[in-house]
């Protein structure tokens, strides 16, 4: 693990555009932001707003077009894209696993992890010990999402970006897959950035939320006072649309 550094993450006047033909498209504009380590920090906002560009600028699966990311105080770009992608982890709304055994695929990670590493491991993202030896080709999504977890805990992540890592599980797998992330901030100081569309799961969540809006962040803070009591017209107008969506 690198040495602790406080703030973990800085966003300076990033951006990213698009050109889709001949007409260029802002999907992040110009944010500015401080992560704090051993934190959660859930984005919420409306279908197209950014939250899943900003996360992608965080580790450089995209490249900005202005500004820049700080991790410990150091710019991204001056870090190796292995090594950068080895302290800021990255699970997808789908596991993508390797062929062979749920083993094989966290040796992927660390061809140096023993047995007892693997079965620690598989503990701590919940993976059931009778599916280590299991072909990860038989797995549940949910199942898979746990390995692809364990996989990317191999690595000793600082932080873990996740981008609606629970849409495509049923509640209950999505309850537990949340209470796996919890563990690993309580216990072990990560910093996790997640992109949610449910509000509920931000409050479920708790720690701080950001609301992206047309490419910005519009409001953050706990996420009892943004979903709930938001401060600003454009987390006013996410509370309603949220509101009808449910009603």
């Amino acid at each position: 693990m690198e040495a602790r550094c406080d703030p973990i993450l800085e966003l300076k006047d990033l951006t990213r555009t698009i050109t889709a033909g001949s007409e260029a498209k802002v999907v992040v504009d110009r944010v500015s932001f401080r992560f704090d380590r051993g934190r959660i920090y859930t984005i919420v906002g409306a279908s197209g707003a950014g939250k899943s560009s900003l996360l992608r600028l965080i580790n450089r699966l995209d490249e900005p077009s202005s500004g820049r990311v700080l991790l410990c105080g150091q710019p991204t770009e001056q870090i190796r894209p292995s090594e950068l992608r080895r302290r800021i982890g990255f699970l997808f709304q789908r596991p993508h696993l390797f062929e062979g055994t749920v083993a094989n695929n966290l040796r992927y990670a660390r061809p140096d992890l023993t047995e007892s590493a693997i079965r620690q491991l598989a503990e701590q993202a919940r993976v059931p010990q009778r599916l280590i030896q299991a072909d990860a080709a038989t797995l549940s999504v949910g199942e898979g999402q746990r390995v692809a977890l364990a996989r990317l805990l191999a690595l000793e992540p600082e932080v873990i970006l996740l981008d609606e890592p629970t849409s495509a599980l049923d509640p209950g797998l999505t309850e537990g897959i949340e209470a796996t992330f919890r563990d690993l901030v309580d216990s072990g100081g990560m910093t996790l950035i997640m992109v949610s569309h449910d509000p509920q799961q931000a409050l479920r969540m708790g720690g701080a939320v950001l609301l992206v809006s047309a490419g910005r962040v519009a409001e953050h803070g706990p996420a009892e006072q943004v979903l709930n009591d938001p401060r600003t017209e454009a987390g006013r107008q996410y509370q309603r649309r949220q509101h009808d969506v449910d009603s």
